[in-house]
């Protein structure tokens, strides 16, 4: 299989992006940080938490960090009210015990060191204050995908070995809740988010993972164009699709939250 590309912020939206935007909001809701408070977004991407936590939990500042400038560059093109670093979640480019609430969406399934990064988290936060991520529920929750692999996998068994669900091992509560544990975060829970993501037509459906942006698009597109032809027709069976052509699915994502000792 192809490298995993994270790069082109746009594919990227097509992709995943827009979903996570819906996760977002139920996730900065649920966290309820007062206002006038200093956040951060470790693996800000293109914006999604970070405009969320702009819009509803009216901070005094947000930083958002992420390796990709690339997606970067869109998060600034939109003209959020945040500051963006270029920057590793493993090794944070911040001063000790700094922020209010450190966040991270989608993000840590893909930092090669992920207790690394939690310690970072417990870092850079203040005394008190919050530490949470979310990532897709891979294993089963995360439809769109579910769909995609079983069908890949019917016409490559191969292709099992290469979903996210056995690659990810942060995609479930009790790895979620041991890292967070281990990183000597208190009060810890885990706990589901659910969403709708209802897509146009088949094509909608479809398009995305032509963009390369991700584990699935990239097996999309080591294909040739004639075993991706067979997947696509598969994948047209077996959706599920109302009369008016849209395909109804759901994602879920699991947030863990703790909160940073005082030590």
């Amino acid at each position: 299989m192809a490298h995993v590309v994270w790069a082109d912020g746009e594919a990227y939206e097509a992709y995943v992006g827009r979903w996570s935007r819906r996760v977002a909001a139920a996730f900065v809701r649920r966290l309820d940080v007062p206002a006038g408070r200093r956040w951060l977004d470790v693996g800000c991407g293109t914006g999604a938490l970070t405009s969320t936590v702009l819009a509803v939990a009216d901070p005094a500042e947000v930083v958002g960090v992420d390796p990709s400038e690339a997606f970067l560059a869109i998060a600034r093109a939109v003209g959020l009210r945040a500051t963006f670093h270029v920057g590793d979640a493993r090794s944070l480019p911040l001063p000790d015990r700094r922020f209010d609430a450190v966040v991270s969406g989608l993000a840590l399934n893909f930092v090669p060191d992920s207790r690394a990064a939690a310690a970072e988290f417990a870092r850079v936060a203040a005394p008190g204050g919050v530490v949470a991520a979310y990532v897709w529920d891979y294993a089963e929750g995360m439809a769109m995908m579910r769909y995609f692999w079983d069908a890949a996998a019917a016409l490559d068994p191969a292709a099992v070995d290469l979903v996210e669900g056995r690659r990810f091992p942060l995609c479930e509560p009790d790895a979620l809740r041991l890292l967070w544990s281990d990183a000597g975060l208190d009060e810890v829970t885990v706990e589901p988010i659910d969403v709708p993501t209802v897509f146009t037509d088949f094509d909608d459906y479809w398009r995305p993972f032509l963009g390369g942006q991700g584990p699935a698009p990239g097996y999309a597109m080591s294909l040739t164009e004639e075993r991706r032809g067979e997947l696509r027709d598969l994948l047209r069976t077996r959706l599920p699709a109302c009369q008016d052509g849209t395909v109804p699915l759901t994602a879920r994502a699991w947030a863990v939250i703790g909160t940073a000792g005082d030590g």
